[in-house]
């Protein structure tokens, strides 16, 4: 049986690594992909739990309001993985485009159509590229995450009876063997003619 108090704590102790980590900063987006039926030990999709969606949910607030972060939670694909969001982040992330839905447990997902119902002001984008990312039971979030992203092995693997996986990213090194990534790496390069 899956203890629901320990899920939020150990929300947020791979929160706060994967922050730590990724260097995660004010403003940025961290995504969550949650299936609550992998939690409780069934198929993915079969088995959504409330009490599950609720503890990760209380855990990510905690993290969203101490880092000062945007949280993105990702629907299944009867919803075609759109993400719930504060419109806030609209605001914040112009690009993004808003679509119409309401996530329910049936479509969406329990852990979606929670967020969706205790967020401020929150609404559907179709895609994101956020910052980190946390998968609890293999939603497949990388869809959602931008171009290079660093797999992450938080100290806690597993949730409930789910695995959990994470990653951060970074900006791409563009460049070939003369490109310098560091101020303090053009120190100590050897200056040789010009481009």
């Amino acid at each position: 049986m899956t203890d629901m108090k320990a899920i939020a704590g150990a929300v947020e102790t791979i929160g706060r690594e994967l922050a730590e980590a990724g260097n995660l900063v004010k403003g940025q987006i961290l995504v969550i992909g949650c299936s609550t039926s992998e939690i409780v030990g069934r198929h993915i999709g079969t088995s959504g739990t409330e009490e599950a969606a609720e503890q990760i949910f209380l855990a990510v607030e905690s993290l969203r309001r101490e880092l000062g972060i945007f949280t993105a939670f990702q629907c299944c694909e009867h919803l075609n993985r759109a993400l719930v969001v504060e419109k806030e982040l609209i605001r914040h992330y112009p690009l993004l485009e808003q679509v119409s839905a309401v996530p329910v447990p049936k479509a969406g997902g329990a852990m979606a159509a929670y967020a969706y119902r205790h967020m401020q002001d929150p609404c559907l984008v179709e895609t994101i590229q956020a910052h980190a990312g946390i998968d609890i039971g293999e939603t497949l979030i990388g869809m959602h995450l931008r171009r290079v992203a660093v797999p992450f092995r938080p100290s806690i693997r597993q949730i409930g009876l789910a695995s959990v996986i994470a990653a951060y990213t970074r900006p791409k090194l563009i460049g070939g063997p003369r490109a310098v990534y560091t101020l303090e790496q053009q120190a100590t390069e050897p200056q040789s003619g010009s481009c």
